[in-house]
């Protein structure tokens, strides 16, 4: 009742029609924060969802991290595993795919090397499909989907390292090294075969 005491109402009345209507006055917040809620593991986060202005480091990069939403194919679907009946009413699972070969965002470089290093995950139409149920979360399951994604493109993207002439002079060592290593092991072994075989007495 104190709170309803406090509150003003302002109404412009003309020709006894209510033109405006003015709510104010005291009113009291109830909230509830558990003692695990993300703002006090994570302090100096920003909880809200949103796509920050990504600037590649270097701007000759073959991909700078954008990959655009209305080239993808999401779908959201229940998740399996544990979680009572949240797990039965929320689409938390996402499906994100899109077709290689038609992805113009991505080099032709790109698309060769994702069709190669990915191929376990392109399906027979030529999609390449990433599945994400890490979390109950729609958004969180999203954003680690796009982030696997963001990190095959990557790898993609990565040129193969070359090596030096000394390094391959030593590999090259190397490997004949551990050749008569392996030959000559056999023949030990081969000579203690023989070894335990009876011999004939005169």
């Amino acid at each position: 009742m104190s709170i309803i005491k406090n509150c003003i109402f302002n109404v412009l009345k003309k020709d006894n029609v209510i033109l405006f209507c003015k709510f104010s006055g005291l009113s009291r917040k109830y909230s509830y924060k558990s003692a695990y809620s993300l703002d006090k593991f994570y302090p100096k986060s920003n909880l809200k969802i949103y796509t920050p202005t990504f600037i590649p480091e270097d701007p000759n990069a073959k991909f700078d991290g954008f990959i655009p939403m209305d080239k993808l194919s999401v779908t959201y679907s229940r998740s399996s595993g544990p979680g009572g009946q949240n797990v039965n009413v929320v689409n938390s699972k996402v499906d994100l795919r899109f077709q290689v070969k038609n992805a113009t965002w991505i080099s032709d470089e790109i698309r060769e090397k994702l069709l190669v290093q990915e191929k376990s995950r392109i399906n027979k139409d030529g999609y390449l499909i990433i599945k994400s149920e890490l979390t109950k979360s729609q958004q969180m399951n999203l954003a680690d989907a796009l982030e696997r994604l963001r990190s095959m493109i990557r790898k993609a993207a990565t040129p193969a390292p070359t090596t030096s002439p000394d390094t391959e002079e030593k590999i090259r060592k190397g490997q004949i090294k551990a050749a008569r290593q392996r030959l000559f092991e056999k023949r030990i072994k081969s000579q203690i075969k023989q070894d335990r075989n009876p011999t004939d007495y005169l």
